[in-house]
């Protein structure tokens, strides 16, 4: 359980961590480059709620919650990589 917990909080991070970053860089192709890992790492999260659910670690309703909040983030991190891209 340790090891799953610690991957899930890794890959939480590491979402806001690439927006930061690609927020920092000089292009905008780098920052969709940067969302576009982001994405990854949301992606990364909810098939580790999936398999946390799968081996009874959480309750559905735990899953059911925290899955829609992470599509909830992969959307509005896909609608920034289409805005973000109109002005490439």
């Amino acid at each position: 359980m340790y090891g799953l917990t610690s991957q899930i909080r890794r890959a939480a991070a590491s979402i806001p961590t690439n927006i930061a970053e690609g927020c920092g860089r000089k292009s905008q192709t780098e920052l969709v480059q940067f969302l576009n890992i982001a994405s990854g790492s949301a992606s990364e999260v909810e098939y580790e709620l999936l398999l946390a659910k799968d081996i009874n670690y959480i309750t559905i309703e735990q899953y059911n919650l925290m899955t829609k909040e992470i599509r909830e983030i992969r959307s509005m991190l896909k609608a920034y990589m289409n805005q973000t891209r109109k002005n490439i």
